[in-house]
């Protein structure tokens, strides 16, 4: 496991979470011991079971672990109340989902709003920080468009511009690419990788090998645990 730095972001030490479904114990985690720096970009991959999502859950600060140590920015989660760890969840990770989760009322722009409206610290413009992002995506015209109205790319990149409107420190993503065609899917993996190039840190947590094959480091698990963690050379292969 990689030595902790002032760089680190994410440190987990033997992380378990247990849910029990009747007499049974089921360990979905199973002692993860897990460090992430800051600008790295990750794909945590595995079978169905593996306890991939309920990684990105844990560390999504969605739920919580059973036992173990979670400090994300060197700070301990477990001493975070509910209210608290919704505002690190607004604030310092940006999630993307599969199924885009965009409101399908609003416009783009308004969609993109939408995390601003619980950030006390924007005192600019919420729609001009909405347009800049939008911009930054490639959708600038397309800011009063509804979802109903957008490509399945473009309802992705909408979700991308929000997940990045607060300047999160972690750019979470659970299988971004899973509702999209193979040509729609290399426009958001190279936006993925042009977000990266400029500092951002990206957790891509995928089933698919050419969508993994973008990050810096590919973590494997299976049955609850890392069984395979290793960084990927400048062609996506494993070193």
């Amino acid at each position: 496991m990689p030595k902790q730095n002032p760089k680190t972001l994410i440190h987990m030490d033997n992380i378990k979470r247990i849910y029990k479904v009747g007499v049974e114990r089921i360990h979905a985690l199973d002692g993860i011991d897990l460090t992430i720096g800051s600008n790295e970009y990750v794909a945590v991959m595995g079978p169905s079971g593996s306890g991939k999502s309920t990684l990105m859950n844990v560390l999504g600060c969605l739920d919580r672990p059973t036992s173990g140590t979670y400090e994300l920015a060197e700070q301990s989660t477990a001493d975070l109340s509910a209210a608290q760890l919704a505002h690190v969840r607004n604030e310092q990770i940006g999630f993307i989902f599969q199924s885009f989760e965009l409101l399908p009322k609003l416009s783009a722009l308004k969609n993109v709003e939408l995390p601003l409206i619980y950030s006390p610290k924007q005192t600019l413009s919420r729609r001009k920080i909405a347009e800049k992002n939008l911009q930054k995506v490639g959708l600038g015209d397309r800011i009063k468009h509804r979802p109903n109205q957008l490509s399945g790319g473009e309802k992705q990149r909408v979700a991308i511009a929000r997940a990045m409107i607060c300047n999160p420190s972690i750019l979470l993503a659970d299988e971004p690419t899973g509702n999209l065609d193979t040509k729609t899917s290399e426009g958001i993996l190279e936006l993925f990788g042009q977000l990266h190039a400029d500092g951002q840190t990206i957790i891509v947590v995928t089933h698919e090998e050419s969508v993994a094959s973008r990050a810096k480091r590919i973590i494997r698990m299976r049955d609850g645990k890392i069984c395979f963690d290793r960084p990927t050379n400048h062609r996506g292969n494993v070193q």
